[in-house]
């Protein structure tokens, strides 16, 4: 039987309240039209704004940003696709390789791109040797870096990300485990960027980061308050739909509703507003 949301389990609504004008920080859009570059270790099917609209409407969000995946390398095109359909409700993360024209990236700027993602923790669409380089070109923009690296690789480019001369975004809970909270040298780094306003946190992909790959999982609890107490400014929430490593067959598929509500037994009722609605907000220069 087909599921009701696509790319999303069960069909019931969130049990909390989901404040005006809150914002979905990570959604990827897939298009067969655009071709996957080569290496690309995640091949999903075809994931549309129209199919998204329908998870907005039974979640409660009402802005999103969309990021371009790895499936598609420094090719923006379906990102830029999907924003032109989000409207000012949109915001989007995009892939540069440095050959870009200063033209070129205000174009995307002015599409409503406000950062650049390196994603290596699948090994296909940047080298961590760009990254310097790549912060200083972005830096007049305004935008930020957003970060995804396996913890060992994290923790061994901790001076070079200190310095860096832009925000940087963690997604998918900086990629550390439950059990490495506290543990890890790469979760203290985390934390030390958060406590100095140097860097985000996405609560995003704990079904990703979870032994079990589920959101159920109460391990995820402790890492997610760590973020949150070391600077509840600086946290910001995502779905990660349509779940790419679920829609390809690599995983169960997550409930988004479970999501959110999960994020609100992190939170607590005071927190929720900041981290869905104002936190995004600051970050991606949607209006107050």
């Amino acid at each position: 039987m087909q599921a009701r949301y696509p790319y999303s389990s069960g069909d019931s609504r969130p049990a909390i309240a989901v404040p005006a004008g809150a914002c979905d920080c990570h959604v990827h859009a897939y298009d067969a039209r655009y071709p996957a570059v080569a290496g690309a270790k995640l091949l999903p099917p075809d994931a549309s704004m129209p199919q998204y609209r329908g998870i907005q409407a039974r979640l409660g969000t009402q802005r999103a940003v969309l990021v371009t995946p790895s499936t598609y390398g420094a090719d923006n095109r379906a990102m830029l696709d999907g924003l032109g359909q989000l409207g000012e409700q949109g915001r989007g993360v995009a892939v540069i390789d440095g050959t870009e024209s200063d033209a070129q990236l205000r174009a995307l700027r002015d599409a409503g791109v406000r950062g650049i993602r390196f994603n290596l923790s699948l090994g296909v669409t940047s080298s961590a040797d760009q990254i310097l380089p790549l912060a200083a070109r972005i830096a007049p923009l305004g935008w930020h870096v957003q970060l995804l690296m396996a913890p060992d690789h994290l923790a061994a480019m901790a001076p070079a990300l200190s310095g860096l001369p832009v925000p940087i975004v963690f997604d998918h809970m900086g990629r550390i485990a439950p059990h490495q909270a506290g543990a890890h040298p790469a979760h203290a780094l985390v934390l030390r960027l958060l406590e100095r306003g140097r860097a985000w946190v996405k609560l995003s992909g704990g079904y990703i980061v979870s032994a079990r790959h589920s959101i159920e999982d109460t391990a995820l609890d402790a890492l997610a308050r760590s973020y949150l107490d070391a600077n509840p400014e600086r946290v910001v929430w995502g779905s990660d739909w349509p779940h790419a490593s679920a829609s390809s067959g690599m995983q169960p598929m997550p409930d988004d509703a479970r999501q959110l509500d999960r994020l609100a037994d992190w939170t607590g009722s005071a927190r929720l507003r900041q981290v869905l609605v104002h936190n995004p907000a600051a970050l991606y220069g949607f209006p107050a």
